[in-house]
This record gives C-alpha cells, structure tokens and sequence, in this order.
C-alpha cells in the first residue's frame, strides 16, 4: 500500500497524458539500464537494493550502538556535509518535535551538526553550547580528507580527547566511513573506533538509508526499522517499468517534458516546517544529480506560507520559466482548533472550530489554483508524519531523480562539478600538490 499519491490534474494545459505516456519507451529503456547495470554511473547502484537488502543484524548493530551513545551523552555531534548529513538532518526534522533540543534528556540527547559549513562564528557557539555538557560525535565521510568536517573532526577531536583523554574519547566517536580506504578509515582503525560502512557502490547523496543516516536517527529515537520498511515498500512499488503503475518514474517523466517545454526550474513548495530538511536533502539529489552537460532542471525550494508572502509574488508573477511540485501532509499528528473571539476584533470568528490543518489545506489548494494559469503545479501528498512515509517518500525520490537523469542522457551519479571550488580553494590555501 502507498502512504504517497501524486496528482497531476494542473498540469494538463501544459502536459497531456498522451505526452506523458509516449516516454514509456523511452522509461522502458532507461529502467531497464538501472537494473541491469548497464547504464552511466552503474558502479554506483547499490542504493536500487537497499531497503530489500537491510538485515536484522545491521539493524541490531545500529540500534545497540545508538543505545549505548544515547546512555552516555547529553549532546550528540554528526559531523558531515551534503549527503553525509543533510539525509539523518531531514530524517530528525521531519519525524521528531519542532524543538526536541528543548525537552532536554527525556527524549535522549539533543542534536546537533557541525562541518555542513567553515564558519568560525557558528563553530565557536557550538562549542560555547556544548561546554561542560558531556559529548558524543559521529564523523561521517567517505575519505576523511573533505575540507569541511574534517577540519570540524579535528576541532571537535582536541575537545573530547582534552575532556576524557584518548581513551575515553574511544566510546565517545563514532565513524563512518569507506570499509576498507581512506585517512578516515586509517585513523578509526589506529584509535579503535567504532566504525559504520559506507557501501562502496553507494554514493553520498543516496547513502541515507545506509549508516550514513540510519545511525544518527537511531540516536534521535527513531525507529530504523519501521523506516526500513516503508522504503522496502516504496522499491516495490517504484522498481515496474510502467507509468500507468509507478508514480515515481511518472513523475520524471512529467518533469522530463516541462524541462523540454522551457520549464527549467522546479520549485518544490512544502506547507509545513517538518519538510524543510528534506527539501534541502532533495535539493541536493536532484541537483547534484541532474545538473550536468550543461543540463538539468535547477531545484528550488519554498516554504508556504511563509514564503507565499515573500516569494508568492514572483512565482504568480515573474519569469514562466518554472513548475512547481507542492508537497503536501495529509494528517498532522496533533490537530488545534481556532477558537471565537466575543468581539472578533481580528474577523476570524468565521474559522472558530476549525483546524489549521484545515486552513492550511485552503492555503495549498487557493495557492495551487492562483498558480495554475501560469506554473504548472501538481501534488505529491504524503500521508503522515512517520517512519514508514518517509522511507516511502525517500525512495520515490531516488527513483525519480535517477530516472530524470537517465531521460536526459547525464549520469545521475557522478558530481564532477563539484570538485573544481576544491581545487581552487586547495590552490589559494597553498595545500601541497595544487
């Protein structure tokens, strides 16, 4: 069964369901080369099997570990940038409270990230946040020699080492990492670390549903498992080569003809502040992903309605060179209902007994028709807040995104890009070798 449903019913003045249907060949195709290797980037497919592949014994390894960690610290540490922590920060955010730092020990450590930037200023504070409190750290790189955490590990490694020593700093780091390579990896192996996996044939902004993620969610209470589960249903239904049956690889190839229409850049609009690491995590796989070869659709994000009274007006208004994909909730957890006023001095006594969740679905359906006219819009719902949604939702993307990148002729699993500002750093630095 689906907890995700796509509607595309405000597309159909821009894209028919013919034009959608005349790619199954070309989707045919392409799946085709997903699963059997044979396509760009097929040394890095190991994500396709993930979720049918997740053993107990993974399972137990993870959730012994994250046990022991949420038994011995009051702040948990990830340390990574890109795919190596923006899929456990999307996790975190979209599954537990807006403010679980701020309930303190009951609900395990609080959480939180340093090495996503190589700012002096936000370090500095998170250390004066983190003093005399005790600390754990996961370290999550392939190679341990990207510029950003590691020089986050070496700062966050001098204060742990200085607070337990050496060898109580030992119980207190955790690695991820390359299984058997890498300055990572030699240094967990020296000091005896314990150490998580990254698959060889998994590449970081797929890696979430590896250690990579399912380790630092773990540590935040969530229930891996369940996760697991959702994203073991969202390979069966998103591994069929039909469009008539896979709302995914539909999904890419709606995304396919409006790039192909000049509709260059997707907006993905979310309702609700629980989405905005995962659009940020979306970001990062789809453009990391698609945008090659001089091509690819430019991802962007919003967040209604907050948004719709800054960016509102550019996306009615401005440039048609944009679609938008609304990801919307279906049930909120908990539901809070707008009370009367004797006086109605603010005019909203007409909305007393409502919920928000009921005014905010009036937001995303008047904002989907105020945009139809001139952005073609449709819906991805998801039907609630849980494990098992979000590991559905994971995998839709994925598919989607490695579709759209095979639909457009690029490897959707390579960012070659991305190395040229090292290098260009590693020269102004004056790193040996550049």
């Amino acid at each position: 069964m689906s907890n995700l449903s796509l509607n595309c019913d405000n597309l159909k003045s821009f894209v028919t369901e013919q034009e959608v249907i005349s790619l199954q060949e070309q989707v045919s195709l392409c799946h085709d080369r997903l699963e059997g290797g044979t396509g760009k980037g097929s040394d890095y497919l190991g994500w396709l099997r993930l979720p049918s592949r997740f053993s107990d014994a993974i399972s137990a390894e993870i959730e012994t570990t994250a046990s022991s960690i949420r038994d011995c610290c009051e702040v948990f540490i990830i340390v990574g940038i890109g795919g190596s922590y923006l899929g456990a920060r999307a996790g975190i955010s979209y599954l537990n409270s807006s403010f679980s730092n701020q309930f303190g020990r009951q609900g395990g450590p609080e959480i939180y990230f340093s090495g996503q930037n190589i700012s002096s200023d936000y370090h500095a504070d998170l250390f004066d946040l983190i003093s005399g409190r005790d600390i754990c750290l996961n370290v999550i790189s392939k190679s341990g020699t990207t510029t950003e955490p590691a020089i986050a590990f070496r700062l966050l490694k001098e204060l742990v080492e200085k607070k337990y020593g050496v060898d109580g700093a030992r119980g207190r780091i955790v690695v991820t990492t390359d299984s058997s390579r890498g300055a990572l990896k030699s240094l967990a192996d020296d000091l005896d670390y314990k150490t998580f996996v990254i698959p060889d044939d998994v590449g970081g902004r797929y890696s979430v549903l590896t250690p990579v993620g399912l380790f630092p969610m773990a540590v935040a209470g969530i229930n891996i498992k369940e996760l697991m589960e959702g994203a073991r249903q969202g390979e069966k239904l998103y591994s069929t080569r039909s469009l008539d049956q896979n709302d995914a690889y539909y999904y890419a190839a709606t995304r396919q003809l409006l790039y192909q229409k000049g509709k260059t850049t997707e907006i993905l609009a979310t309702f609700q502040p629980a989405f905005h690491y995962l659009a940020q995590w979306w970001k990062q796989l789809a453009g990391e992903s698609e945008g090659k070869e001089l091509k690819g659709i430019f991802p962007a994000s919003v967040e209604f309605t907050c948004d719709l009274h800054s960016m509102g007006q550019w996306i009615q208004e401005g440039n048609r060179n944009i679609f938008e994909t609304f990801l919307t909730l279906e049930t909120s957890r908990r539901q809070l209902k707008i009370p009367a006023f004797q006086n109605d001095a603010d005019g909203l006594n007409y909305l007393a007994g409502e919920t928000l969740d009921t005014v905010n679905e009036k937001a995303w359906l008047g904002t989907a028709d105020a945009h139809e006219g001139g952005v073609p819009n449709m819906t991805l719902k998801i039907k609630d807040r849980s494990p098992t949604s979000l590991g559905q939702l994971i995998y839709f993307f994925e598919r989607a995104v490695a579709m759209t990148g095979y639909l457009n002729g690029v490897n959707p699993f390579d960012q070659p890009g991305v190395e040229f500002y090292k290098k260009n750093m590693f020269k102004l630095l004056g790193k040996p070798g550049f």
